[in-house]
């Protein structure tokens, strides 16, 4: 199953793989859990269900489709052609996929999730391409069960009453938004962590209900903080007085906030020396509620700094201890990230705070997650070069001997580094590692295909299993961070179920 961006600011399900009831049971579900549209639909053909009656099975059919709600249900197959009086709402119906094709039914899609559910037979994955909004050949596909994989991981490390808030900052590392944000809402999560407050906002208008703590608000944003209702971290005694003061103009009592510490890390958050004045402020406010104290370790991932880290863990114990004298009401505290939450076991407290971990990537046990994106694009054109000839800006791909290279289109735009030149970096095609040739360009770049038998169109991948996206940060001296929110929002985002 893949979830894509459609025409029409629609999302397209693509489930169009095999068809009986139980598994039009779990795609419906997946496409209720859509919540970035009001609207949704369902494409589908006749069941491939040989073991029961059809007059069963379609009666089955419509019941499940009746009770899902739907905006539009299309009907494509002879069996359906037959059984479309069971099926109530707005229907129209089709004897094959070229009938559909050919209609002018796919121009009604608009802002909707879109349900393509079919066996592989009827070939629904032409319509898939035409409702699929379009882009160049390269796309980032995220595996929603390596994801699912990582979470129960860092699961089974908590206590079973531990929270877990999940940083979703940065287009979720580059993984998308309300995609990942919804999926974690069916996984039970607590609470959802941004930096900026237009990220907050974007998931609110995607349906997105869960606790969001926004982590830099600005002044400015203040008015969309209350509107999305959004929850801002306050850090300094400026913060907290302006945001009161706001609060107070709108005549809103107890609204939630998170208090920052700063315990070594020297970014954002109240220090040591505050904490007395901290505790008189926050007993003369009264239109504030503390959801959370928390603070942000250093240096968790590196062994050689445990004795700075289990420093922070103590102070930031002392200091929520001062607070919780001046408070008559419990609240959260929080301070590991996703190395934290492998190391530091002692300081799980109430909640944890699960970043890159999510998406794959650690430090310390690598071993225990998968990677969940996968970068590829394919060959755009294949050309040979003569000696003495060169390749690409500032001709500083040289050409020894007679080679054969390909041109791909992905580039530095894309988030393609362009540190990867020259050989520095390769992709990997039909099984073997092709190096860059030349400078990346802004939308393309080329590999040396010395070696590989390739033919235009052929997939290439940039990053993924053969070529983890650590190893792919160290070749440029980065951390994968970098790497994965480069990756610019114009790479088409596939969710794989």
């Amino acid at each position: 199953m893949e979830i894509l961006a459609g025409i029409n600011n629609c999302t397209i399900i693509n489930d169009s793989y095999n068809s009986d009831l139980n598994s039009i049971l779990i795609a419906i579900d997946v496409l209720n859990r859509q919540h970035q549209h009001k609207k949704k639909s369902i494409i589908i053909s006749d069941i491939v269900q040989k073991e029961q009656n059809k007059e069963e099975l379609y009666e089955k059919l419509s019941k499940i489709l009746n009770k899902a709600k739907l905006n539009h249900i299309i009907l494509v197959g002879n069996e359906l052609y037959k059984n479309q009086k069971l099926i109530k709402g707005n229907t129209f119906t089709f004897k094959n996929i070229e009938e559909l094709i050919l209609s002018s039914v796919l121009n009604k899609f608009k802002d909707e999730a879109i349900l393509i559910k079919a066996d592989r037979k009827f070939e629904f994955q032409k319509l898939s391409e035409i409702l699929q909004q379009k882009s160049n050949s390269t796309v980032l596909e995220i595996s929603m069960k390596a994801l699912t994989h990582n979470l129960n991981y860092f699961k089974s490390l908590l206590k079973p009453e531990t929270k877990i808030m999940v940083m979703v900052k940065a287009f979720s590392y580059g993984s998308g938004t309300h995609e990942i944000a919804n999926w974690l809402k069916y996984q039970q999560i607590d609470y959802l962590g941004v930096a900026l407050t237009y990220e907050g906002v974007e998931l609110r208008k995607a349906g997105v209900s869960l606790p969001i703590m926004v982590m830099n608000p600005s002044f400015e944003s203040y008015n969309d903080i209350i509107n999305y209702k959004l929850e801002p971290e306050l850090y300094n005694f400026s913060s907290l007085k302006k945001f009161s003061e706001f609060v107070e103009k709108k005549d809103i009592n107890q609204y939630s906030v998170h208090i920052k510490l700063d315990t070594g890390m020297k970014r954002l958050g109240f220090v040591k020396n505050d904490i007395h004045k901290l505790q008189n402020e926050l007993k003369q406010i009264k239109n504030l509620k503390v959801q959370s104290v928390f603070s942000h370790l250093a240096a968790t991932d590196d062994g050689f700094h445990d004795d700075f880290t289990n420093q922070q863990i103590s102070d930031y114990k002392n200091l929520t201890l001062q607070i919780k004298k001046v408070l008559p009401y419990n609240f959260i505290s929080h301070i590991v990230n996703s190395s934290g939450i492998e190391r530091f076991s002692n300081a799980h407290f109430d909640m944890v705070r699960l970043g890159i971990g999510l998406y794959g990537i650690s430090p310390t046990y690598q071993d225990k997650l998968r990677h969940i994106s996968t970068l590829k694009t394919t060959i755009s054109q294949i050309k040979t070069v003569n000696p003495n000839e060169t390749v690409g800006y500032s001709r500083k791909g040289t050409i020894l001997k007679k080679t054969k290279i390909a041109i791909l289109p992905i580039g530095y735009a894309d988030g393609f580094n362009r540190k990867f030149s020259n050989g520095i970096g390769r992709v990997y095609i039909n099984g073997k590692f092709a190096p860059i040739i030349g400078n990346i360009c802004m939308d393309l770049c080329m590999v040396d295909l010395t070696g590989i038998e390739a033919n235009e169109n052929d997939e290439v991948i940039i990053f993924g299993e053969q070529i983890p996206i650590s190893k792919l940060a160290e070749l440029i001296e980065t951390i994968a961070y970098e790497i994965l929110t480069g990756i610019s929002q114009r790479v088409k985002r596939v969710y794989i179920h």
